[in-house]
């Protein structure tokens, strides 16, 4: 079921989504579901230690990646979407060739839970943050890190690259977000240090310009770093206890989307900060979502109440 309100974003009224197919797989909570940047394709991965390959278009299954020892946390796709990475609990990352299922890299280094993960624009480096309050960048040719930077005084909880792959952001449950210099590692600017509320997510918007940042208080803020100052504020979802991931929806107007512990998907207006719907039918928290790079489509994940993978999608 999904509840909504009008809005406008542009000059186009607002369509709502509706629940399309649940994708049943995985045995334990879901923790992080991407689509992938050519839209064909969609990974899940989950604490049941797999991650899955799902076709977008025919929402089949296509490959169940194993090997990972420990849960897995998170998951990134390559920009060709030829290559997905994923992060576990057994400390490790792994690059896996998406076509055949193999798994080509092993990435070892964090010395705890690697927590987070992405891949730079022109997927040349990774990056990734860990509970041992690390930022590590890897070359992806030759699996190496490059950097591993004491970034934070608690886990980090997210690391993601600008547009052009020049700066990095980290979040903290320590409260702060940090951008870097991905090429000298180097601190450049600490956008939030409030030691409360931790930050449980922080990404770059499409163009660049804004950072948007999830806090353990049930907010989402859209940050100018350049000015260092926040310009937009979302609430109305429930997010005090995990790591939620929200996401940017350009394909039909401009939203911010996110999971909630009330087991529902937000959608906002990103110029009106109004929100716009709410998805029900998780049975428990929405832990990550992902929007189709040219679809209106979103993908969402449950944790271990609901083990599953939600597809919804606009009204024509």
């Amino acid at each position: 079921m999904a509840t909504s309100t009008t809005s406008s974003n542009g000059n186009q009224p607002f369509k709502p989504y509706r629940h399309l197919k649940t994708l049943t797989a995985h045995t334990r909570a879901v923790s992080s579901v991407k689509f992938s940047n050519d839209g064909k394709l969609l990974a899940s991965g989950s604490l049941d230690k797999t991650l899955i390959i799902w076709s977008s278009t025919t929402l089949s299954l296509l490959h169940r990646l194993t090997g990972h020892s420990e849960g897995i946390s998170d998951i990134a796709w390559s920009s060709d979407s030829h290559y997905i990475c994923s992060a576990s609990d057994d400390r490790t990352l792994r690059i896996w060739d998406a076509n055949s299922g193999d798994c080509v890299k092993t990435l070892r280094g964090h010395t705890h839970v690697v927590f987070c993960v992405n891949f730079d624009p022109q997927s040349n480096f990774i990056v990734s943050g860990s509970f041992d309050e690390t930022v590590r960048v890897w070359e992806v040719k030759t699996g190496k890190c490059i950097h591993a930077i004491k970034a934070h005084t608690m886990p980090v909880t997210s690391v993601h690259f600008n547009r052009d792959g020049s700066l990095i952001v980290s979040g903290s449950h320590d409260g702060s977000c940090k951008i870097w210099d991905t090429n000298s590692g180097a601190l450049l600017k600490t956008l939030i240090d409030d030691k409360v509320p931790a930050v449980s997510f922080a990404k770059f918007s499409p163009n660049g310009k804004f950072i948007l940042v999830a806090t353990l208080n049930d907010t989402l803020k859209l940050w100018n770093y350049a000015a260092g100052r926040f310009l937009k504020m979302y609430s109305g979802h429930v997010n005090k206890v995990y790591c939620i991931t929200s996401t940017f929806s350009v394909t039909n107007g401009k939203y911010i989307v996110s999971g909630s512990e009330d087991r529902c998907v937000y959608l906002w207006d990103l110029q009106g900060k109004n929100m716009i719907q709410k998805l029900e039918g998780h049975t428990d928290t929405v832990i990550s979502v992902t929007c189709h790079p040219t679809e209106n489509k979103i993908a969402s994940a449950g944790l271990d109440a609901d083990k599953t993978v939600r597809i919804w999608v606009q009204e024509s």
